[in-house]
């Protein structure tokens, strides 16, 4: 078996490590690894393959750029040029970044197959571009391996035959239990002059919470006022420091207690999660993160993909209800918060799933 892995983002490049390494021990299959370089930035980029032992990419397309319509539509011709050069029998496709859906697109009218890792997801959202995707990739997909139970049933509602469903747990879990050890010896937080629970960690870089001025400025002030008792580390995703910039807002958060840092390592961000006090947070891989490793994530979504996470996890959502932040703080540093229940199938197995039922195609 031939396959193709269409990769792109750093979510993308966590969720493919495992299944690489577990493809690797089986010499009846074989792949060529896509790199989009929807994430072009190095930091995001680079550090990420090197960390998590991702071999280099047969092939980078270096896309650059563009609004979503118009980069799946660029990357989804430069995928099938590269596939009419090749031969495939299936391609696997991962989350729900516009990567993602262009390589789906591309291999459906090549007549390849598609399998999605992480089907099934809804945030019943459809401002959210990652909705669009999840959706759209869905639909075009032979095999749809799932994350969780609900994420089956959205499938089956939706239409879409039981036989082509494949439960087999979250693989960016994987990639965390596999990786315990180098998180742990990470020394992030002796760099940055912190202790354990004596920090909290937040990211912001969802276009939602980035592209409006005023909604952004209310995160930065609430933040503000959160350093005023507990220091905050805020790594800087590209698209937030743009927005900083371009709304001249990164004057609020300097001279603060807010440590501004450029994107992290994945065991640097991991190992900040681990010892943090809480997250606050946009992302969507962070709930799931924070829930297996039984921090408090403070959600700053109307609306989640990944509802197993609050109704297991440690996650919450806020919203764009700011003032409720530190409320929740004073609850997590009184030790009345919700501890994170197991959830099946979250066990560090789901590559092996994955390519086992590969051995059966």
């Amino acid at each position: 078996m031939q396959i193709l892995l269409v990769s792109g983002t750093r979510p993308n490049f966590i969720k493919i490590s495992p299944l690489i390494q577990e493809i690797q021990k089986h010499k009846n299959i074989s792949y060529k690894l896509l790199h989009t370089g929807q994430h072009y930035d190095p930091s995001l980029s680079d550090i990420f393959f090197k960390q998590l032992n991702i071999p280099k990419p047969d092939i980078n397309l270096n896309i650059q750029p563009a609004e979503r319509e118009q980069y799946i539509q660029t990357t989804k011709q430069a995928i099938k040029e590269y596939i009419s050069t090749q031969t495939f029998d299936l391609t696997i496709v991962v989350g729900d970044v516009n990567s993602t859906l262009a390589g789906a697109l591309a291999s459906k009218e090549s007549n390849i197959p598609v399998a999605h890792i992480e089907s099934g997801l809804r945030s019943f959202d459809m401002t959210m571009p990652e909705e669009l995707n999840r959706i759209e990739t869905d639909k075009i997909s032979t095999y749809l391996f799932t994350t969780e139970p609900q994420a089956q049933e959205n499938l089956l509602k939706e239409g879409i035959s039981s036989k082509n469903i494949i439960p087999v747990g979250n693989i960016m879990i994987d990639s965390l239990l596999h990786n315990i050890q180098n998180i742990d010896n990470s020394t992030i937080l002796q760099d940055l002059n912190l202790k354990p629970k004596q920090y909290i960690l937040s990211t912001i870089h969802r276009q939602s919470n980035t592209d409006d001025k005023e909604t952004l400025k209310q995160i930065l002030t609430t933040l503000i006022q959160i350093s005023s008792k507990h220091t905050v580390v805020l790594p800087l995703h590209p698209r937030t420091e743009k927005a900083l910039e371009n709304f001249e807002l990164k004057k609020l958060i300097q001279n603060k207690n807010i440590i501004i840092t450029k994107p992290l390592g994945y065991f640097e961000f991991l190992k900040l999660i681990k010892e943090t006090l809480c997250v606050i947070s946009d992302s969507g891989g962070v709930q799931e993160e924070t829930t297996i490793l039984n921090i408090p994530c403070l959600t700053m979504r109307e609306n989640t993909e990944r509802q197993i996470t609050i109704e297991k996890g440690t996650s919450i959502l806020i919203g764009n209800d700011y003032k409720l932040i530190p409320k929740y703080i004073e609850q997590i540093t009184t030790n009345k918060w919700k501890q994170s229940q197991p959830i099946q199938m979250w066990d560090g197995k789901t590559s092996e799933r994955i390519v086992e039922y590969l051995q059966t195609l």
